[in-house]
């Protein structure tokens, strides 16, 4: 399963080449509004899938582009790896963006358990 760090996912929103991916949150609404990174497209389908209903993403695929990477967000990456799952099976190029939010928060506040759960990833 394809997956991405949020370092690297930081650095190619960044990047002038244009290599920034179409960011896929797929969190409840409250979540959504209550945080997301900047430029992600909302389609909540994540309680669906975590109750291993893939009919509610397949339904809305139409809402993702076919031509761009595609990283995929959710509160902590495990329901996204389903959606992953699900796109690479449609053709998409498509990553998990690890530990989700709680992963891409901890990376922007430089917190210990996200420095941890780093190394970890490196180390695999």
């Amino acid at each position: 399963m394809s997956s991405i760090r949020p370092a690297e996912l930081d650095d190619r929103l960044d990047s002038p080449s244009g290599d920034a991916p179409f960011l896929l949150d797929i969190r409840p609404e409250p979540a959504f509004e209550s945080g997301a990174i900047d430029g992600s497209r909302h389609v909540p389908v994540y309680d669906e899938l975590r109750q291993g209903d893939e009919s509610a993403l397949r339904d809305r695929l139409g809402e993702v582009p076919t031509d761009e990477d595609v990283v995929v967000v959710c509160k902590m990456g495990i329901v996204a790896r389903q959606a992953t799952s699900v796109l690479r099976d449609e053709g998409y190029e498509a990553s998990t963006l690890l530990g989700g939010m709680s992963g891409w928060r901890g990376y922007q506040n430089g917190s210990l358990s996200y420095k941890l759960r780093s190394l970890v990833w490196r180390l695999r």
